[in-house]
C-alpha cells in the first residue's frame, strides 16, 4: 500500500491551515483516493463510514450545520470526529464553526480550507491522488513519446536502448525516461511512466557517459510523464527464431494487469531502429483508429484467390 503526506497535499493544494498541527502534517499519511463528503454522517448515520478518507465539506453541509443550534452542532461534529479520519477540507473559503475548531482540537484532526468551489477541488484532489497512491512497478528500459505515442522501450543491457532514444530525440521526440522507468497503474485502462527525479531527463551513452538531454536539446525534447500505448522488446538477432513479417497476431505485454500491445523487434547491424520505432508508433496509433494494414493486404489477397477460384 502506497500513501502519500498530508503535509504534500497541503502544499500541492495551497490549501490553509486553520487548525495548529502544522507539525503533524508529516506524519498524517493518506491512503485511500477516495474522497468523502459527509452528509449522512452529519444527521447521526455512521455505518459503513471510510475513516481512512479525507472528509470534506462545501456549501451543503455548512448550510445544514448553520441551521442547528449550537449544542446540536457541537453533538452532531462531536459523534462525527470521534470516528477518526485524516482530516477536514473546507471548501469555498467559508467559515469554520468554532464548535468544529473545538471537536477537531479534543480529537487531534486537522481542519484545512480551499478558496476553490467544492466539486473542483473534490474532483483535482481524486484525480491527484489516483496518480499518487496507484500501483506501481519500475522497469529497466527507456521510456520516450513519439507522434503523441508513449513508447516502452525493454532489452538487455548493450542490445541499444538509450543510443535509440537519442536518436529519437534528435529527430524531435520526446524522452521521458532511461535505464529506469517507474510505471504506475492510474486506471483499468492506463499506465503512466515517468523517471526516478534524481535521474530524470539524463541518459547514458556507453563512450560518452552521462547526457543531460534537456541542456543539450532544450526543454521541447524531454517530457515529465507518458501514457505507455506501445512496448517494443529490442534483442539481438537470433538466426534460428522466426520473427513475426506480416503483423497479423497481436501481441501483448501484461504491465500491472493492463495487457499493452508490444512487439519484438530484432537488432543488428544496418538496422536504423530510430525509423521503426517511430513506424511502429505511427502503425500502432492507426491500429487505433480502426485501421489495420497486414489485416487489409491479407483481406486483398484472400479476395484475388477468391475471385481467381470462381473464374
Amino acid at each position: 500500500m502506497f500513501s502519500v503526506t498530508l503535509k504534500k497535499i497541503k502544499e500541492n493544494f495551497s490549501l490553509e491551515l486553520i487548525t495548529n498541527d502544522e507539525d503533524r502534517l508529516e506524519d498524517i499519511l493518506i491512503t485511500s483516493t477516495d474522497v468523502n463528503r459527509p452528509g449522512l454522517q452529519l444527521v447521526g448515520y455512521l455505518e459503513y463510514f471510510g475513516t481512512d478518507r479525507i472528509q470534506m465539506i462545501g456549501k451543503v453541509e455548512t448550510s445544514y450545520l448553520a441551521g442547528l443550534t449550537s449544542m446540536e452542532r457541537y453533538s452532531r461534529l462531536d459523534e462525527f470526529f470521534r470516528c477518526g479520519f485524516p482530516c477536514m477540507v473546507v471548501a469555498r473559503g467559508l467559515e469554520v464553526f468554532p464548535e468544529m475548531l473545538e471537536v477537531s482540537k479534543k480529537y487531534g484532526i486537522p481542519i484545512l480550507r480551499t478558496n476553490d468551489v467544492t466539486s473542483r477541488i473534490l474532483s483535482a484532489l481524486i484525480s491527484y491522488l489516483n496518480v499518487e497512491l496507484a500501483p506501481r512497478v519500475t522497469k529497466h528500459g527507456v521510456l520516450v513519446e513519439v507522434y503523441g505515442e508513449g513508447i516502452l522501450i525493454l532489452g538487455e543491457s548493450g542490445v541499444g536502448k538509450s543510443e535509440t532514444a537519442l536518436e529519437l530525440v534528435k529527430r524531435g521526440h520526446r524522452l521521458v525516461a532511461d535505464d529506469v522507468v517507474e510505471i504506475r497503474k492510474v486506471s483499468d485502462k492506463t499506465l503512466f511512466g515517468t523517471a526516478p527525479d534524481i535521474i530524470r531527463h539524463f541518459i547514458e551513452i556507453r563512450g560518452v557517459g552521462i547526457l543531460d538531454v534537456k541542456n543539450l536539446y532544450g526543454v521541447g525534447s524531454v517530457k515529465v510523464t507518458e501514457n505507455i500505448n506501445l512496448v517494443i522488446q529490442l534483442e539481438f538477432w537470433n538466426e534460428k527464431k522466426n520473427y513475426d513479417r506480416l503483423g497479423l497476431v497481436d501481441e501483448y505485454t501484461d504491465i500491472l494487469g493492463i495487457n499493452v500491445p508490444s512487439l519484438t523487434i530484432p537488432v543488428r547491424p544496418g538496422r536504423n531502429l530510430a525509423i521503426i520505432v517511430e513506424v511502429a508508433a505511427m502503425n500502432n496509433r492507426q491500429k487505433n483508429m480502426g485501421y489495420n494494414a497486414a489485416r487489409a493486404l491479407n483481406d486483398r489477397v484472400l479476395g484475388e484467390i477468391s475471385k481467381s477460384s470462381d473464374e
